[in-house]
């Protein structure tokens, strides 16, 4: 009964790991595409900065 309750535990953290590595992508994609259109739409002006840090 033990190791079948420690292989489905392990089953759900592995399930877990993997949506949260997944949904991770997901998020670094739309930051790089927000990223890279907030750079090419930037002003034209020197060194203006569409970001505030």
């Amino acid at each position: 009964m033990v190791p079948l309750i420690l292989v489905l535990l392990l089953a759900l953290i592995l399930f877990g790991a993997g949506f949260a590595l997944k949904a991770l992508w997901w998020i670094a994609a739309i930051v790089l595409v927000l990223w890279l259109v907030g750079f090419v739409a930037r002003p034209r002006g020197g060194s203006a900065r569409w970001y505030r840090w």
